[in-house]
């Protein structure tokens, strides 16, 4: 199964989702964007956070709603085959704090819904998805500076920007989330850890314990991994972003078994499903600033609660 590249020249893209009509939308972090991306590969600006817009998802309101991370250090490096990469480093000097924002529909008003719980300032909010109730989860995964580091968890909060719970905490730099097919099974991505955790819901933003689904394995000699953000299927598969060994690996619903797709990019960062039938995997590659895309997934997507 071969990839196609639909847009370049993106300045660390994440957060892609699909928008009504079929666009796709990604944030910029290092650029401070959100980006609508055409089937052309035609690139306009969608909206202008600021910081570093991380994850993003379509609310029960059609807004778009944003982890902002409040922004990176950055360096540039030359990869062996001769070209330039960009990588994100610790907390820097710019750094406006984590947030929630609420970008409207058509991109024209950007505001902050959540900054802190219970006087706890929110660190480096990183991904998030919506259940059916209406209301999100997302993680924080924190800040690193040159000696010391955040320790972070996962939290639930209302559309409306009235209700904000920590409902996790603490975890090791958590990154992807998302839900199972019947919305009662969250699952977090840990980035240092390569863990993937299960954690069973008894309701809305109630969680009753938690497992470790799958640990994801690295490439030899090094058997180095680290996760991103992920989406799951409509069989149940999670599918979390892997760095390092750039691609996508798919988890069993049980953890039994994994499958490991290459992807162009050592920080292969985040991935959604959208096109006819759910079928078409879009992938962000993100020190290479690309938009890729695998046309006839083996499986169907799953259906967030309000995709178009």
């Amino acid at each position: 199964m071969e990839h196609r590249v639909i847009t370049t020249g993106l300045q660390f893209p994440e957060g892609p989702l699909e928008l009504p009509g079929g666009d796709i939308l990604v944030t910029e972090i290092r650029a401070g964007t959100l980006t609508r991306v055409k089937a052309n590969g035609t690139k306009s600006t969608f909206a202008v956070t600021g910081g570093g817009p991380n994850g993003a998802a379509i609310g029960p309101d059609g807004a778009i709603y944003v982890t902002q991370n409040g922004g990176f250090s950055w360096s540039e490096r030359t990869l062996p085959d001769g070209t330039t990469a960009v990588f994100p480093g610790e907390q820097p000097d710019d750094y406006i704090g984590g947030q929630i924002q609420r970008v409207s529909p058509d991109g024209s008003q950007v505001t902050t819904l959540y900054s802190e719980c219970n006087g706890e300032r929110l660190k480096g909010p990183n991904d998030l998805v919506f259940d059916a109730a209406g209301n999100f989860y997302f993680t924080d995964l924190g800040k690193n500076r040159a000696r010391d580091r955040d320790r972070t968890g996962i939290y639930y909060a209302s559309a409306d920007g009235k209700m904000i719970r920590e409902i996790i905490f603490p975890m090791e730099s958590p990154n992807g989330i998302g839900l199972s097919p019947d919305g009662k099974v969250l699952y977090i991505a840990e980035t240092p850890t390569a863990r993937v955790w299960a954690c069973p819901l008894t309701g809305p933003g109630q969680v009753a314990g938690r497992y470790i689904l799958a640990t994801v394995r690295g490439l030899p000699p090094s058997n180095v991994a680290s996760l991103d953000s992920l989406c799951v299927d409509s069989e149940g598969n999670v599918l979390v972003a892997t760095l390092v060994h750039g691609g996508i690996t798919s988890i069993a619903p049980d953890g039994s078994s994994m499958t490991h797709k290459s992807c162009p990019d050592i920080l292969t960062t985040n991935c959604c499903f959208g096109g006819p039938n759910l079928r078409t995997l879009y992938v962000t590659c993100s020190t290479t600033g690309k938009l890729i895309a695998f046309d006839n997934w083996p499986t169907k997507g799953l259906k967030l609660a309000f995709q178009a």
